[in-house]
């Protein structure tokens, strides 16, 4: 199954569950300083599954930023 997940895709999800606007995530915020914690991370991970990601808690867990999300969600 392809994945439908992307840069954008990640962006939207993530301010989303943050509460935030998309303009106020830059690439390298860090993650858990603006809210994120281990319950919303799960729903992104079973939401980005859902959608054919090959999303790993523990990886996407280890460095909390979109850039490094993009780098896992989104291989070239």
């Amino acid at each position: 199954m392809s994945s439908s997940v992307d840069r954008a895709r990640i962006v939207r999800d993530v301010a989303e569950v943050l509460s935030m606007r998309v303009e106020q995530l830059g690439d390298d915020t860090d993650l858990t300083d603006e809210g994120l914690d281990s319950v919303r991370l799960m729903m992104l991970v079973e939401q980005w599954r859902a959608d054919g990601a090959d999303a790993d808690f523990a990886e996407l867990a280890e460095e909390q930023t979109i850039n490094a999300w993009v780098e896992v969600l989104c291989p070239q």
